[in-house]
């Protein structure tokens, strides 16, 4: 008896959450990933500011799921899903058939129709993207101590973040701390407590998705590290020479986007109802419509409940693939009803600086070195693997003694400076 094959595309945390919930049911499982290690997002940015390496971050998905017998892994891109044949056409022209099938690949940068804007303000989504960041960041203070002439100098001391959601304030603070303590008596010929940091919001305020007053707290916390916070100003334009920020340019050889997020076009290729960011607006259950065999969760899927959107976050993603396995098992058993999707808000929390940040959990607020206790606790918690937990906590407990980033490592020539396009690494799509 062929047992019921079921194939998850990507390998997030909507992904393996889904994998593991069906350890014990009887099916088959393909995993297909366009690269061969699961990434811990939450933590990306401490890669591109040197302060952890990838694999601290990353597992391969292999390893993950060594002990998984009903499971296989597929190192591969899905270029298009055939819903009514039931099946996926691959990038290398294979096909492959599925009784059951969730998708959930992410999301990628949405630069608002300024797609050229990519080559001048990368954004941090893979490890390959956290790379090409920290060589542009390492390479500035390198160009700006070779540098004589004092204009010239300035603008490769000139840093701009696009962007005041999490991933933006941290970006912006741990820069900040850079530049003021960790490259503190190694050049001699700059000062790098002169590079200016500039975190920039369209919006009223950073951090929206929190209380009013934490993230009044948050902007406070960025200004005591140095940062210099605008808002209510978006950037007009970007390219290699630095930004326009209303009507002023504003002259800045490193400029990060941190602004906009775009769905995985694959979900494009089901025919079936997008939202303005290109996810999939799925039924209650996570299924698509039309397609009861058919499920997108984590970053991918557009869903409302009680009047709000379930945010694109880790915890969140982790639910959805619980929820998909147990919708698996209940289709394939023959079974119509399946319960609605139910999203447990476990809290919101961002990290600022060292020993600064702020934490939101129901009627629980809190800012300052206990929320970044707490921030701190909680991801190391959820990381995978043994070792990854042990290693960024010595890394951790290093760089708060000495203020010593441990993976300050250039790649690559050193004519390869921050003001060109983004070097490809491996973990480049």
């Amino acid at each position: 008896m062929t047992l019921p094959h079921v194939v998850v595309v990507g390998g997030g945390f909507a992904g393996l959450a889904t994998i593991r919930a069906l350890a014990r049911a009887p099916v088959r499982i393909t995993l297909i990933d366009r690269r061969n290690h699961h990434l811990f997002q939450p933590l990306l940015y401490q890669v591109a500011t040197a302060g952890l390496s990838a694999p601290d971050i990353a597992a391969p998905l292999r390893h993950i799921l060594r002990r998984q017998r009903n499971v296989q892994v597929w190192l591969g891109e899905v270029e298009q899903v055939l819903p009514e044949a039931r099946r996926l056409r691959l990038a290398d022209g294979r096909h492959l058939d599925y009784d059951a099938l969730l998708i959930a690949t992410g999301a990628t940068h949405a630069y608002f129709g300024n797609d050229h804007w990519a080559e001048h303000a990368p954004g941090l989504k893979t490890l390959g993207n956290a790379l090409n960041i920290r060589r542009r960041l390492l390479m500035a203070f390198e160009r700006a101590e070779m540098e004589t002439d004092p204009e010239a100098r300035q603008a490769w001391l000139e840093f701009a973040i696009v962007g005041g959601g999490p991933t933006g304030v941290e970006l912006a603070g741990t820069l900040a701390e850079i530049a003021r303590h960790t490259l503190k008596n190694e050049f001699r010929h700059i000062d790098p407590r002169l590079a200016r940091v500039r975190l920039i919001e369209a919006g009223p305020r950073v951090l929206p998705s929190f209380p009013e007053d934490l993230t009044d707290k948050a902007r406070r916390q960025l200004e005591k590290l140095g940062v210099d916070v605008v808002t209510g100003t978006p950037v007009a334009h970007i390219d290699a020479r630095g930004y326009q920020l209303g009507d002023v340019f504003m002259p800045a050889r490193t400029v990060l986007w941190a602004a906009g997020v775009a769905a995985s076009p694959l979900g494009a290729s089901l025919g079936v109802p997008l939202d303005r960011a290109g996810r999939v607006q799925v039924e209650p259950d996570l299924s698509v419509p039309g397609h009861p065999d058919l499920f997108v969760a984590g970053d991918l899927a557009s869903l409302q409940q009680d009047g709000r959107p379930v945010p694109g976050v880790a915890p969140a993603a982790k639910q959805m693939g619980a929820h998909v396995a147990e919708a698996i098992q209940r289709r394939l058993r023959g079974e119509t009803a399946v319960h609605a999707f139910r999203y447990r808000d476990q809290g919101n929390m961002a990290t600022i600086g060292r020993m600064a940040a702020i934490v939101h959990i129901g009627r629980f607020k809190v800012s300052g070195v206990v929320a970044w206790w707490i921030w701190l606790a909680a991801h190391v918690y959820f990381l995978i693997g043994f070792r990854n937990r042990v290693v960024v906590l010595v890394n951790w407990a290093m760089a708060y003694w000495s203020y010593r980033r441990a993976a300050r490592i250039i790649f690559g020539s050193p004519k390869d400076d921050a003001a060109t396009p983004a070097v490809k690494t491996s973990d480049d799509a």
